[in-house]
């Protein structure tokens, strides 16, 4: 017979062993599912850290595209859709995806600033304004003397009054630019300035005879009978290159210059580049497709720029170049609006594009003539540079030095005294109140 008692102890141990065996797939399901929460819980960890890695540079500009290449110093502008208004294009808002890059570009705009902000050492009413030498587009330019004291020692001196809608950090660039371009005897040097409030007034040095334009028209009639007059506007010329060859070596690039904005203090030695409203720092902006601003409302001078600015949406130093062919093609022809024979901005574009030029003027120099040609040369990379204009301009002066008396002249106005005492009006003849409607 079997032995009940065995029997009895194999039953009784087959329970035990199910539950060992059930307790011991429980401790391994258990432990996979807490093994594998943990490999879950460092994967997710490690996605995290590089997340925040990616954001961290991303706010420290280092997956930002590398800056481009070193490109030659240009002043792109926007495109023209060929209306009489010709807008340029402005500074590029950071990117939205980069707050830390915003707060660096809104502090280096800061910095920029930096400096120019003073308490003011005079007021409009301190003004007293004698006699208007220009009105502009964005501002008008006065004969003035303070009503008590003197301005840095000056009595006369140019007072720059800027119009309602022109914004402060537009002047500010402006004042910027002529501080960078101080000591030099052919640029207007700034004197001083307020732009704490309403109108913004610029104190820059006296002149005497106001614009290269207005001088060279109501002189014509003595000018034109003088026999000397192509060797001194070769002389007044080669001053204007002189300043915007300073004007190069300082990275401005001007962009609007024309014989409106030349000054006039002694004709041909002491002429002066002035009206730097549209001027630009090269060595201040960002990339060769970034400004300062935008504004919608300013405009350009079509008739004085060249063809790649309304082709290819490009202004450079060789566009300065260019309108310095068309200054000395206005002083040839006693001030005349270039292409005077269009009367639209249309036409005028549409023939700059095509490459129509200004006609020879009368009795211009040969010698001239061929610099003028070769400052609307095209493409825009044959033209010469101002230190080339400056020598070819020396080497015409040398050449006259045997009959050109520079030291003292006999051409100037007849009776100098009565000149001015014409030109010259009582002082407080003109209001601020007067300004506005100009």
């Amino acid at each position: 017979m079997p032995d009940n008692s065995t029997s009895g102890n194999m039953c009784s141990g087959m329970p035990g062993q199910l539950l060992n065996l059930l307790n011991a797939s429980l401790i391994g399901a258990l432990s996979f599912t807490i093994f594998l929460l943990a490999l879950l819980g460092v994967i997710w960890f490690r996605k995290y850290r590089s997340l925040v890695q990616t954001i961290r540079r991303l706010q420290r500009g280092k997956t930002l595209q590398p800056d481009p290449p070193l490109q030659p110093p240009i002043m792109p502008m926007r495109p023209v859709p060929v209306p009489a208004v010709v807008q340029e294009e402005e500074e590029e808002p950071p990117p939205p995806s980069s707050h830390r890059q915003s707060s660096t570009v809104r502090s280096s705009s800061r910095r920029l600033w930096k400096g120019l902000q003073q308490v003011p050492r005079f007021t409009k009413s301190d003004l007293n304004l004698l006699q208007l030498i220009k009105a502009g587009k964005e501002g008008v330019f006065f004969q003035a003397r303070m009503t008590r004291g003197t301005c840095k020692g000056h009595s006369l001196f140019t007072c720059k009054i800027t119009k309602e809608d022109v914004r402060l950090k537009h002047v500010e660039m402006e004042v910027s630019i002529m501080r960078k371009l101080v000591h030099h005897k052919n640029i207007l040097q700034l004197l001083d300035w307020n732009t704490t409030e309403e109108p913004y007034i610029l104190i820059m040095e006296y002149v005497s005879y106001g614009t290269l334009r207005s001088f060279l028209q109501t002189n014509k009639g003595h000018l034109s009978a003088d026999p000397e007059l192509q060797s001194l506007l070769t002389i007044a010329s080669y001053h204007i290159a002189l300043a915007m060859q300073h004007l190069r070596s300082k990275m401005i690039v001007h962009c609007d210059l024309a014989l409106r904005n030349i000054m006039v203090n002694k004709f041909p030695w002491e002429v002066k580049v002035a009206e730097f409203g549209l001027a630009r720092d090269l060595t201040r902006m960002k990339s060769r497709r970034s400004s300062r601003w935008r504004n919608p409302r300013q405009r350009v001078p079509l008739r004085w720029y060249p063809p790649e600015y309304f082709k290819n949406n490009y202004y450079s130093f060789k566009g300065d170049v260019w309108a310095f062919g068309i200054v000395l093609w206005e002083m040839q022809t006693f001030g005349t609006l270039p292409y005077p024979n269009l009367e639209t901005s249309e036409a005028v574009v549409y023939h700059i594009c095509i490459g129509h030029k200004n006609t020879n003027p009368e009795g211009c120099r040969p010698e001239i003539l061929h610099i003028m040609r070769d400052c609307w040369s095209e493409p825009h990379t044959l033209r010469p540079s101002f230190t080339d204009v400056v020598h070819m301009l020396e080497n015409i002066i040398e050449n006259d030095a045997d009959y050109v008396d520079v030291v003292s002249p006999s051409f100037l106005v007849k009776d100098e005294a009565e000149y001015h005492e014409a030109k010259c009006p009582q002082a407080a003849s003109v209001t601020f109140e007067e300004t506005s409607s100009l």
